[in-house]
């Protein structure tokens, strides 16, 4: 019995892996779309690199759903958006020694929209069930959060037609047939490994003896979050702190919004492990809070604030867990 048990969470690792491999291809090729078609650093990052570094989330909630286990997709998203708020932030700041935020604009308002779009399916859930409703609502959120981002940055687009036409004809006239084909490919190898850690993290949630939903908080949801990580440790390398804000609340309002909409909308979720869920609610808004607090102090992160977010999470796991 261990034996399988070490087999389904090696597997679990090794498909999570492949996830993230997935997922870089197709970030490398998102961002040489928007290269050539003139796309702006926010729309980059907020938008495109954002919703390609949470495609694990989506299709692990798509297929979750699909094979009637959406408390997984459920737990891998909140536990998604609380590795990203205090593990990634804190381990792109250890590493980098200082995280400095210069453009103080998008700063405060993508913080308020990335904390609203975070919060509100928990406000959902206060009822213990996530209906198709509140997934269309969800869904309507994230078009409006799209929306707003794109009517603020029309300028990228000088174009009589608007953006979604002006965008298309940069599509036609800058070459980008091969930058699609690879990001199609790397979105079937997500499906098939989706797939696969769906049916492996079930399994092991059952010979555990554990609810499905730490599973999803915990073991999927820190390799689903490793895109974020790698491409916030590049974007601050090459001093772009921006580009690393902007993906990561592009991240937590896709996870929050877009994601957990498209599962309840497949198949309606109902709470099973309550306290559970409750604990990872108070520890999104303490370390949301403790994030919004080291940006705003002195508009950067030390590494001394990234270990503090990167103990918060440790505490988090022991709670949940002991």
């Amino acid at each position: 019995m261990y034996i399988l048990q070490i087999l389904q969470f090696i597997g679990i690792i090794f498909f999570s892996f492949v996830l993230i491999k997935a997922t870089d291809i197709i970030v490398v090729h998102l961002r040489s779309i928007a290269r050539k078609t003139n796309l702006g650093s926010f729309y980059l990052t907020a938008i495109i690199i954002g919703m390609a570094t949470s495609l694990p989330e989506l299709f692990v909630g798509i297929t979750s759903a699909l094979e009637n286990q959406p408390n997984l997709s459920l737990g891998n998203v909140i536990g998604s958006n609380i590795a990203d708020i205090s593990l990634i932030v804190g381990l792109a700041a250890v590493i980098s020694g200082s995280l400095k935020i210069k453009n103080h604009d998008i700063e405060v308002k993508d913080l308020l929209h990335a904390f609203i779009a975070g919060i509100i399916p928990f406000l959902l859930l206060l009822d213990k069930t996530l209906s198709r409703v509140d997934g269309l609502i969800l869904l309507s959120m994230y078009g409006f959060y799209n929306y707003l981002i794109l009517n603020k940055r029309h300028r990228y687009f000088d174009d009589e037609n608007g953006f979604i036409i002006g965008f298309l004809r940069r599509i036609h006239h800058n070459h980008v047939a091969k930058d699609f084909m690879y990001t199609f490919l790397g979105i079937a190898v997500i499906l098939f490994s989706s797939d696969m850690i769906v049916r492996l993290g079930a399994s092991f949630a059952g010979n555990m003896g554990i609810p499905i939903i730490l599973v999803g908080l915990f073991i999927v949801a820190v390799g689903t979050s490793l895109p974020e990580l790698a491409f916030g440790i590049e974007a601050i390398k090459k001093k772009e702190s921006e580009m690393f804000l902007g993906n990561l609340l592009g991240s937590l309002v896709a996870n929050g919004t877009f994601i957990i909409g498209i599962t309840a909308l497949l198949n309606p979720i109902t709470v099973q492990a309550i306290s559970e869920y409750y604990i990872a609610i108070f520890t999104f808004i303490v370390t949301f809070v403790m994030f919004f607090i080291f940006i705003r102090t002195k508009h950067s992160l030390e590494r001394w604030e990234g270990i503090l977010l990167i103990a918060a999470y440790l505490m988090f796991l022991m709670i949940e867990f002991f």
